[in-house]
């Protein structure tokens, strides 16, 4: 018998197919990578002193926030100083101390509002006999490895089981409303990850590291995952803020209230939805609702409430109710960026988009670029029908939006230029131009409405554009370096950016240290007319000189400049719910992906139904033992 309401069993199976203790001080140009600090302790004594330590180290926290990495990563060294343990277990230690600042809020979550995550590599990787159903692996009849132990008692117990190598689906999931706390299994690498989309999110979790990240039959103290799995207990403290509930009315404003902010015209009547005259509104209305992170909206409802001075909200609140008024500007933000899409996939002819074929290809160009204009007019729509406002307000906002709309087409008109013409004179500095103005004036617009709306001074200061345009532009060097990993959003083929000639900040670098043979080779490489059968081939010989020319790691560097830039230009904030606001959106805007791994044949964990995100086979509960 299932635990959940029908409906709500089938909504949650759609969405499985479908970031007083002082805040530490962190010297400028100090921020460190973590990325080689995962050694996990090779005994059981020594991960269980660490483990131990760390508990009574983090009942000195303070609970009433979430803390930043930064934060966390300033305990995880503090915890091994204390302990006189080498720098390579930080990794571990900073999981640790995040498992008991939320222990005891993820023991208070019912087993029915709690997920299990468990990797892919905790199964016997010779022979395993279970099968991949709709819903995940079927363990159940199978028993040969520990995933069936955990799997089945988490599911008897009412948890949502994922079996899956970690990924942002399951923030999705909690945004829907079916999650509250999140019962982990994974390596260190993707653990880092999930600090960064989970942790500072605001969502109780409690993480088991695997001892090894290899990926290939891998081991782990199981006692650990015994200790929480079945333990309930009401919690006897005070709840750590989070920013799920604001996700979710951002969510909910795409979703059940969609029709009622937005109502239709053309479509309104279901008998005459099929006309010719209704077409473009359908598609328009379909493209706005469905597909994307809806970080933009979710950015200006959570700035606004942040602003207005409002209580604070805890996981497991409900979804606060916010003014129409506040969620149609929110809507018009994404309104304004889907159309930026549907025209951005037109110019450089992309193919896919949230896991769907693009506009343009599904539609014809001129179809697309009727939608693009169309979904322009429902963002100005969306704006004027926001009257409780009040007009200064209202101009104000659409002034922000109509600028941040200007940039965007001088950012964008001037890539596509490059392309026609190519100046291989291009410097470091015009690529992050361009990126400023492509990607910046969005999270400004998004995150100056929601100030404007809530008449907070910050609006009116220099703060908000400058810390977009660091932000914006560490994005976007992002995302170059993500375009060399592949990307299972919308193309599986590394270095794509480059053969299409864009002006990225890789390329400028390149250009800027390549020797005049070097050069040369680049000028050949990406002049040269595509072929299919050459493709891997120029891609790679691009790789041997971004390599030889150190452009990633450079580029690296840029990233952790702009982050350190927008850190410090709210470090003095005085009002404390703004100023945690731009630290998540920092800690969330540029938090690192795990490299994607090729799926293996059998496994449907790439299937994508109109969201930007991989989506994981999701196992129901089955049995109630209330």
């Amino acid at each position: 018998m299932s635990i959940v309401p029908p409906s709500e069993d089938v909504a949650v199976r759609q969405h499985a197919i479908d970031d007083d203790d002082p805040a530490p001080v962190r010297k400028k140009g100090k921020r460190r990578s973590t990325t080689h600090l995962k050694a996990v302790p090779g005994s059981l004594d020594e991960r269980t002193k660490i483990k131990v330590a760390a508990e009574q180290y983090a009942r000195g926290l303070d609970r009433s926030r979430a803390f930043s990495r930064d934060e966390l990563e300033h305990h995880g060294r503090t915890l091994l100083e204390q302990m006189e343990l080498p720098e390579r277990y930080l990794g571990f230690a900073m999981v640790m101390v995040g498992n008991f600042f939320w222990k005891q809020q993820f023991l208070a979550i019912p087993f029915n509002r709690r997920m299990l995550l468990l990797p892919h590599c905790l199964k016997h990787a010779e022979g395993c006999p279970a099968e991949y159903t709709q819903f995940g692996l079927d363990c159940e009849r199978c028993g040969a490895c520990s995933i069936a132990d955990y799997k089945v008692r988490a599911e008897q117990l009412g948890y949502k089981v994922l079996v899956a190598e970690g990924s942002p689906v399951v923030l999705k999931i909690i945004v829907s409303g079916y999650i509250d706390g999140i019962l982990g299994v994974a390596c260190l690498n993707v653990l880092e990850k999930a600090i960064d989309k989970i942790l500072i999110a605001g969502v109780p979790s409690y993480a088991v590291p695997l001892h090894s990240g290899d990926c290939l039959n891998t081991t782990l103290d199981e006692a650990w995952v015994w200790d929480v799995l079945d333990k309930y207990e009401p919690l006897p403290e005070e709840a750590t803020t989070s920013y799920v509930p604001l996700m979710r009315a951002s969510s909910r404003m795409f979703e059940s209230d969609f029709d009622r902010l937005l109502p239709r015209i053309r479509t309104r009547d279901a008998a005459r939805s099929d006309s010719p005259v209704a077409f473009t509104e359908a598609v328009s209305y379909d493209w706005l609702s469905k597909g994307g992170k809806r970080f933009r909206p979710f950015i200006t409802l959570a700035a606004w409430y942040a602003a207005s001075g409002r209580s604070p909200l805890f996981i497991g609140d409900a979804t606060p109710e916010i003014p129409d008024a506040v969620c149609r500007v929110a809507m018009a933000i994404e309104a304004f960026h889907k159309a930026s899409l549907v025209h951005d996939d037109i110019q450089d002819n992309d193919a896919w988009r949230y896991g769907r074929e693009t506009l343009h290809r599904s539609h014809g160009t001129g179809q697309a670029i009727n939608i693009g204009d169309h979904l322009i007019g429902l963002g100005y729509r969306l704006i004027h029908s926001a009257r409780e406002l009040g007009a200064d307000i209202a101009m104000d906002v659409l002034n922000s939006m109509s600028t941040a709309h200007v940039r965007l087409c001088d950012g964008q008109g001037a890539e596509m230029r490059w392309q026609q013409s190519p100046d291989w004179k291009l410097t470091p500095l015009d690529a992050l131009q361009i990126y400023s103005l492509k990607t910046s004036p969005a999270f400004e617009a998004a995150l100056y409405a929601g100030l404007r709306m809530a008449g907070h001074p910050l609006a009116g200061s220099e703060i908000v554009p400058q810390f977009c345009r660091h932000v914006g532009v560490a994005f976007q060097v992002l995302n170059d370096l993500k375009d060399w990993q592949g990307d299972r959003d919308n193309k599986m083929v590394a270095g794509q950016d480059a053969l299409a000639l864009r002006p990225t900040v890789l390329l400028a670098l390149a250009l800027k240290d390549a020797t005049d043979e070097q050069r040369a080779k680049l000028q050949d490489l990406l002049s040269t007319p595509a072929d299919q059968s050459s493709e891997l081939t120029r891609i790679q010989a691009l790789r041997d000189v971004f390599e030889s020319c150190g452009v990633f790691e450079k580029a690296e560097l840029l990233v952790e400049r702009s982050r350190e830039k927008a850190e410090d230009l709210i470090s003095d904030i005085e009002d404390q719910p703004v100023k945690d606001l731009l630290t998540f959106f920092v800690e969330t805007v540029l938090a690192r992906e795990a490299p994607p791994s090729p799926p293996e044949e059998k496994d449907p964990v790439f299937v994508t139904l109109g969201a930007s995100l991989p989506v994981i086979p999701l196992s129901m509960p089955v049995l109630s033992h209330s």
